[in-house]
Parts: C-alpha cells; sequence; structure tokens
C-alpha cells in the first residue's frame, strides 16, 4: 500500500513549475504545426502559376511582370556565395506598363561582372517579361557598413534607402527576386532565392517535456527520501 504526504509548500511549487513546463512544451508543439503550415505555403507559392503584381501578394509568390528595366540605375548589394566568395546582387527599376515602379533583383555576378560593360550580353533593352519571386528583404542592421554611393554598392538590400538614392517611387517595399532564366551571356546569374525556415520547435517541446519529467522525478525522490512517500 502507497503512503504519500506531500509537503505542503513545497508540492505548491513544484506544481506551479511543473505546469510552466508542460505548457511551455504544448506551445512549442503549436509553434511547430505553425511552422509547418508556413513552409508547406510557401512551397505552394514557390510552385503556383505566376500571378500580377498586386496590393495582396504573398510572401514567396511569383509573380511575371511586363515591362522595361531602367539599366542606368543598377544597384549592387554585396553577398557572398556558398562557396564564401564575394558576390553582388544586380538591382534594376523594373517600371511596368501601368507605370508602377518595382526593384528586381536580377541575380549575382561576381566582383569581375560588376562593371555593366563586362556583361553587355545580359542587358535587357525594350519591353520584357520577367518571373520572379516576391520577397520582403531584411532591413539593414546597426552593424551593416556604410553603402559605397559612388560605385552603387550597397550591404544590405535597403530597398526604401536604394529607391530614395534613385529618387524612385517604389509600388512597394519589396524586391522581385528574378528566376533561373539564363539571361545572355549568362550574367547576371538568377534563381538566387533562398528559402531556409529554422524549424527546431520539436527539439524544444521535447526539451520542456523532459526538464518537466525530471521535476517530477526530482519531487517524488525528495519525498521517498524524506521518508514521506513509501509502500507499507
Amino acid at each position: 500500500m502507497l503512503s504519500f504526504r506531500p509537503l505542503p509548500a513545497f508540492t505548491a511549487a513544484a506544481a506551479a513549475l511543473f505546469a510552466v513546463l508542460v505548457g511551455l512544451g504544448v506551445w512549442q508543439l503549436d509553434r511547430l504545426q505553425w511552422k509547418l503550415a508556413l513552409i508547406a505555403q510557401v512551397d505552394r507559392n514557390m510552385h503556383a502559376a505566376p500571378i500580377a503584381p498586386g496590393a495582396h501578394v504573398g510572401e514567396y509568390r511569383r509573380v511575371a511582370l511586363d515591362g522595361r528595366f531602367d539599366n542606368s540605375k543598377e544597384a549592387y548589394a554585396f553577398a557572398t556565395d556558398e562557396t564564401g566568395a564575394p558576390v553582388y546582387h544586380v538591382i534594376v527599376p523594373f517600371t511596368v506598363k501601368d507605370g508602377r515602379t518595382f526593384l528586381v533583383d536580377r541575380g549575382i555576378v561576381p566582383k569581375e561582372k560588376l562593371d555593366p560593360a563586362t556583361r553587355r550580353a545580359g542587358r535587357l533593352d525594350g519591353d520584357v517579361r520577367i518571373v520572379g519571386i516576391w520577397r520582403t528583404p531584411d532591413a539593414a542592421g546597426a552593424f551593416t557598413p556604410t553603402p559605397d554611393l559612388a560605385h552603387r554598392i550597397w550591404y544590405a538590400r535597403d530597398v526604401a534607402a536604394i529607391a530614395k538614392a534613385d529618387r524612385i517611387a517604389l509600388a512597394a517595399p519589396v524586391v522581385i527576386e528574378a528566376d533561373a532564366t539564363p539571361n545572355p551571356g549568362g550574367w547576371p546569374k538568377g534563381g538566387q532565392t533562398v528559402v531556409a525556415f529554422r524549424n527546431e520547435h520539436l527539439q524544444y517541446a521535447i526539451t520542456w517535456f523532459a526538464l518537466a519529467a525530471v521535476l517530477l522525478g526530482v519531487y517524488l525522490a525528495y519525498h521517498v527520501s524524506r521518508k514521506r512517500l513509501v509502500w507499507r
């Protein structure tokens, strides 16, 4: 027969902490479902047929634009490729036929191709149709270097600042990342959209539930050591 005489204050404190730990675990499971739904939605967006850009375009949605590039206003955003080598995203204003202007990230070029004269074949003049991914880029941070305005080099895709420098009225504070359709001459190289979501909610949930289990074990062991939990 089990005899259990719980310590009131200790039991109350342990019960409160146990409830918090279990609650955090349940919350992380809820976050896991939210993250999985978000990833599934982004995957659908990335594979859906392109739509015209509008007020209700979702993040990572494929869009199609018909209009013209203003190649005289190329801007360059510094980055690194998968090997760590420096590359530059070529960002160009694109005006669609109804007069709205967007910034299009045409893709990357290595440093030796930064000068447009070294990639004349890739210049797209006149009316063109492009397909890309609707993205809201990260804003410049406190430690982002100051842009090199003389060479039109930025260290973040700060669309508002880029537009302000060129006196462009943007239709939306986004950048449209060109798809992987090859450009003449091979540069810029599009298709640079990266989809990466951290999803560690299951590990976090397991951690919180494990801590709750440890707490329960400590609580019972303490009562056993004080002979307040015994088999008779």
